[in-house]
């Protein structure tokens, strides 16, 4: 075997090797991604059954059912809505009006089973990805929102 040739045989293993690894990763971390979709982008997209996803928005007011520990209550946009059910306890800082990401699975009845509702952490704070969807939907209103949090000034030693 000449060195080129040798050469061209140990990147080419290289490469395959570094193939393997790469989808064996992504087969690995499969299981554990987790897509954020708004109610717009839910809006006629079809979900495998089994398929974890987040969604985000405001709880519409008025919307909050409790019966025992189920809750179900609708999240939107400000274009589209969607009905969220969540059996448990709700973080203390849920209430209508709020920003929200319920991670769960898609029912076959339209309805999102949430496992984990996470409420924003205080009156200024909106979830980037809340943000994105109502830039993207028009409904973003720069004067209502906040700059972010100002760091702390720091002085050159």
């Amino acid at each position: 075997m000449t060195r080129k040739r040798r050469r061209l045989y140990f990147v080419g293993l290289g490469l395959l090797g570094l193939f393997t690894a790469t989808a064996l990763m992504l087969t690995a971390m499969e299981d554990n991604i987790v897509f954020f979709f708004s109610p717009s982008e839910m809006k006629g997209r079809q979900v495998a059954p089994d398929q974890r996803l987040r969604v985000g928005g405001l709880v519409e007011d008025g919307s909050v059912n409790k019966a025992g520990e189920t809750i179900t209550f609708t999240v939107t946009d400000t274009v589209e809505k969607l009905k969220i059910q969540y059996t448990g306890i709700l973080p203390d800082l849920f209430r209508e009006g709020q920003g929200i990401v319920a991670e769960g699975k898609m029912g076959r009845d339209g309805v999102f089973m949430a496992s984990d509702v996470l409420a924003k952490h205080d009156e200024n704070y909106m979830p980037p990805e809340i943000a994105e969807a109502l830039k993207k939907s028009g409904n973003w209103h720069p004067e209502e929102s906040t700059p972010q949090a100002d760091m702390p000034a720091t002085t050159p030693n």
